[in-house]
């Protein structure tokens, strides 16, 4: 066996190991489903949470493996979410797709969500990969910017500053409604963020992750080995953008409502911040943030109404002073101590 086809074996080996499933992950999927059962006055929290994690992991494929930063996903996130929105709003008794799938179904607004992200991801992708990081920043804040404006000024399709009224999606595969107490709302988040997470984790242990990860480690070698860089970085940007839309338009429909709020500067800023708490890099990361970030923000916000994001604050800047990764990094770093023969999760 020659020198190459050895690395080959290796690099096989790898992505086999990295995408083995191991007991935490398992552990957390477990508990995440139970939490149904557990906290039945809390579901319409939980579907928040996923959903927001679910942004925060389109985040996390851009910037934990490409190296993209931004703060556009809010603008996808947005997009999405208008996009399933007027599906369930004007597809109420219009002619089915098909002849059988109506046009305001769920499921469909998501796909519908997606497509409509990522066509946008697509062709705002091209600006991303011009300049450095900075550049990078200030031209998906721009974009976001951008798509916020439009919310508000086109009165005639989103409703302006007074959202999008009347959103009705119809029933979850014919059957089921959502309902006030969150119930089904809770299971159709969590299936659709396990989906999708499932997507993002083959995604990152596949040949695509491994180059993703060359190219953040240092963009001009992979050039020069013959790796199509910006090719790579356009299609990872169109999936989290895709992952976003997805995001926007589930809460569009758990909530039935679309606003400006929901395409707004503050979305982006919140999942980036959701990842940091959580750690970049790991795909748990916008998870472990999202939850985290949530019950700080009604922790927070129950003892001091008006100063709770100033402790958020300061919670952030304690974490990014005195802990690398988040608080995943965090724990690997504590695995790595006291067990040093663990092996590599």
């Amino acid at each position: 066996m020659s020198d190459i086809d050895a690395d080959k074996v290796r690099a096989r080996a790898s992505l086999l190991a990295e995408g083995r499933w191991r007991w935490p992950e398992v552990l957390f999927w477990a508990v995440a489903a139970s939490l149904f059962f557990l906290v039945p006055t809390k579901l319409t929290l939980l579907s928040e949470i996923m959903i927001l994690g679910l942004l925060a992991l389109s985040i996390d494929l851009v910037l934990g493996f490409a190296g993209i930063v931004t703060l556009g996903q809010g603008a996808f996130f947005g997009l999405g979410a208008y996009t399933a929105a007027l599906m369930a709003k004007h597809g109420y008794g219009a002619a089915p797709l098909l002849g059988f799938i109506p046009i305001n179904d769920p499921l469909l607004g998501l796909v519908g969500g997606a497509i409509v992200a990522g066509i946008v991801g697509f062709a705002t992708s091209f600006l991303v990969l011009r300049g450095s990081d900075l550049t990078r920043l200030m031209v998906t804040l721009g974009v976001a910017l951008i798509v916020e404006e439009l919310a508000n000024k086109l009165k005639w399709l989103t409703g302006g500053s007074d959202g999008l009224q009347g959103v009705l999606p119809a029933p979850l595969l014919g059957k089921w409604d959502f309902d006030l107490y969150g119930q089904v709302a809770f299971i159709y988040a969590f299936v659709i963020l396990f989906v999708m997470f499932l997507v993002a984790r083959q995604l990152v242990n596949s040949q695509f992750g491994m180059s993703l990860k060359a190219i953040k480690q240092n963009s001009l070698r992979s050039r020069t080995i013959g790796m199509p860089v910006n090719a790579r970085l356009v299609t990872v940007y169109t999936i989290a953008a895709m992952f976003a839309g997805v995001a926007g338009a589930m809460l569009a429909q758990t909530t039935q409502f679309a606003s400006p709020d929901m395409v707004a500067f503050h979305r982006s800023a919140d999942a980036l911040l959701i990842l940091i708490f959580g750690g970049a890099g790991y795909l748990y990361g916008g998870l472990v943030g999202a939850v985290v970030f949530r019950v700080m923000q009604d922790f927070l916000g129950g003892i001091t109404p008006q100063y709770w994001q100033f402790w958020l604050g300061v919670v952030l800047l304690l974490l990014v002073l005195f802990v690398r990764g988040g608080i995943l990094g965090l724990l690997r770093n504590g695995r790595d101590k006291f067990f040093p023969k663990s092996g590599k999760d």
